[in-house]
């Protein structure tokens, strides 16, 4: 019996979902990658979305702004905290939700000296 494609990528632990350029993807109730063309917003965003993509936008550039050694430490971290979320996210997680307990907490498990 052969695989089918979605069934070889859903077995890879891969899920179409989302937008991809100019199309938007799911996967159906019957396993089938559903795709339209990606439809424009019908509504300006409100000022609550801007300023959380603002807030995003300026965590992206303070995870630039760190040198090499800030950026691996927070990989190193992560990792050896067996999260699922790489560096860049637990940065940008501390830069949105200001939680520095949180990351003073997975600093001293895993004996990596977290700058920010």
């Amino acid at each position: 019996m052969a695989l089918s494609d979605n069934k070889i990528l859903a077995m890879l632990g891969f899920s179409c979902t989302g937008d991809l350029g100019p199309w938007t993807l799911y996967t159906s109730d019957r396993h089938q990658i559903v795709y339209y063309p990606r439809m424009p917003a019908l509504n300006p965003p409100s000022p609550k979305q801007l300023t959380q993509r603002a807030s995003i936008t300026a965590a992206a550039a303070s995870w630039r702004a760190l040198s090499n050694a800030d950026r691996t430490a927070y990989e190193t971290a992560s990792r050896r905290a067996s999260l699922k979320i790489t560096g860049y996210n637990l940065w940008v997680y501390l830069k949105l939700t200001d939680r520095r307990d949180v990351v003073d907490t997975i600093a001293r498990q895993t004996g990596v000296t977290l700058p920010g």
